[in-house]
């Protein structure tokens, strides 16, 4: 049996979905480890424990197939930074793109003559989550550290120089670290000498369909494959996302809700708005990924359920346990909106000083209400991404969906309806892993094209027009509410322990 492993270098896992070579999901494995928060606003993993769990997924897909795969493909979360002493050993804990450190440093770039030209040049939005601010505040704040830095990688770049002993980093990734210039696809000088950095301190940009093959046979050995197994560099989550969910053609996004949040669509260009400040990622030479992000998918729910409810959300059941209640809740519920911004906020705002607003609370609300808001407010905030795409030509007519909530029938109409558009539900299984394999598929000679494959799963949920207009008076309120709160949002912070 022929098959391919997508691998998923997440922030909370690392998951891997073998497919056959007609596209359909066989096998899927996933390895979880922790994020770190030594100080406020710091959220940092180990990168060893995340090699490990990448060894763990490749070797218990291949036990569990009792075959070598044809080809492993790899995606991973953007936006991470670990600096390498002279010998390649880490000097700190991996940053992940939920650290809020930078974030003064970001506004200070952002606000300055080079914001907009490097935003222009690099396509990444200028916030704590990137790179560039994370490096520029290492720079400012562990002098040391930064001297003794011989280069600033992603996790993919530790997995693969593990696996290769060479530092090399596909375009989507590098595109997405706010040092890269997108249509020349090199590194940006700009960016440089903000970071004051060298060339040399970075991998080497190469496209997703780059691969080599282990030639350490202890390690062909660990991860259980043929030495002949080619490994594609592949892309970041993101773009793997839009080719896992079908929405590679124009007018079809990809929304994606795991433990943050995104919309995205391809496009054959670039597409800047620096107000909303939304990214473009450059997946091969001649094709982009276009969207915004949030800081708060799943994580809000799972915060809101567990820190009020006390329930805990593990499994599928667990949230349609949860989710089932809101049913009998109206749309808008009954006149409560929640800001969900209760870890700051990426797009469109851009405040690591937001916080999460209940709006409207009188004394018959529920349970139910409260959770109806939950789930709307986060539902508002992808929203409003998509507004700000499309005011920069970017139509969306469709949307194909991904991610844990995907469970929920109850979410995905609230979705439909607020969008005002069909929600697609493709498959159960990780996006980004299908995405990273059905690359591996068309990489290898399986397929020509990604349109070939056919959705393993598909589900339509079409939008209720009297919902979407009640929702429309409820985006009203709610878009009005962050600019009126804004200043009070950075006042509180004076009141935290």
């Amino acid at each position: 049996m022929e098959y391919i492993i997508g691998i998923d270098i997440g922030t909370g896992s690392t998951k891997a979905v073998a497919v056959n070579t007609s596209g359909e999901a066989i096998y899927n494995t996933q390895v979880s480890y922790p994020t770190l928060h030594p100080e406020p606003d710091q959220s940092e993993q180990a990168p060893e424990l995340i090699w490990q769990a990448f060894v763990k997924c490749v070797s218990r897909t291949v036990d569990a197939l009792e075959s070598k795969p044809a080809a492993i493909v790899l995606s991973s979360a953007m936006h991470s930074v670990i600096a390498l002493d002279k010998s390649g050993m880490p000097l700190m804990n991996m940053i992940i793109w939920a650290d809020n450190r930078s974030a003064s440093v970001a506004t200070r770039i952002k606000e300055s003559q080079q914001g907009k030209l490097i935003y222009e040049q690099t396509g990444t939005p200028i916030h704590a989550m990137s790179p560039l601010s994370k490096i520029v505040w290492l720079k400012e704040n562990k002098a040391a550290l930064f001297q003794n830095t011989s280069k600033f990688i992603s996790i993919k770049e530790y997995i693969w120089n593990k696996l290769f002993s060479v530092y090399e980093v596909d375009y989507s990734i590098a595109s997405a670290t706010g040092l890269f210039q997108i249509e020349s696809l090199s590194w940006n000088a700009d960016s440089l000498r903000v970071c004051d950095l060298q060339v040399t301190q970075l991998g080497q940009p190469v496209p997703p369909n780059h691969s080599r093959t282990v030639t350490d046979h202890n390690l062909t050995h660990t991860l259980n494959i043929a030495p002949e197994t080619p490994i594609y560099i592949g892309s970041s989550d993101g773009c793997m996302a839009n080719i896992g969910s079908f929405a590679i053609e124009p007018g079809t996004a990809a929304l994606t809700i795991g433990t943050s949040g995104a919309i995205r669509v391809a496009n054959s260009k670039p597409v800047f708005n620096f107000k909303a400040m939304t990214f473009t990622y450059c997946l091969f030479k001649d094709l982009f990924i276009c969207g915004g992000p949030i800081n708060n998918g799943g994580v809000v729910l799972k915060w809101y359920a567990e820190s009020f409810l006390k329930v805990n959300l593990t499994t599928g059941e667990d949230y349609e346990n949860l989710l089932g209640e809101i049913e009998t809740v109206s749309p808008g519920a009954n006149g409560l909106i929640f800001l969900p911004y209760i870890l700051g906020e990426r797009a469109p705002i851009w405040s690591s000083d937001s916080c999460g607003v209940f709006f409207g609370v009188r004394n018959y609300h529920t349970q139910a209400h409260f959770t109806r808001a939950v789930v709307e407010g986060i539902s508002m905030a992808l929203y409003s991404i998509a507004k700000a795409m499309e005011e920069t030509k970017l139509y969306i007519s469709r949307i194909n969906v991904s991610g844990g909530f995907v469970r929920s029938t109850v979410w995905l109409q609230i979705l439909a309806d607020i969008f005002n558009k069909e929600i697609g539900l493709i498959h159960e299984e990780d996006a980004s892993a299908m995405g990273a394999a059905f690359l591996g598929l068309k990489s290898e000679g399986f397929i020509e094209e990604y349109n070939q494959l056919k959705p393993s799963l598909q589900t339509t949920f079409t939008p209720n027009e009297k919902n979407h207009e009640v929702y429309e008076r409820v985006y009203g309120i709610y878009e009005r509410l962050y600019p009126k709160l804004k200043d009070e949002m950075i006042h509180i912070q004076s009141l935290r322990d």
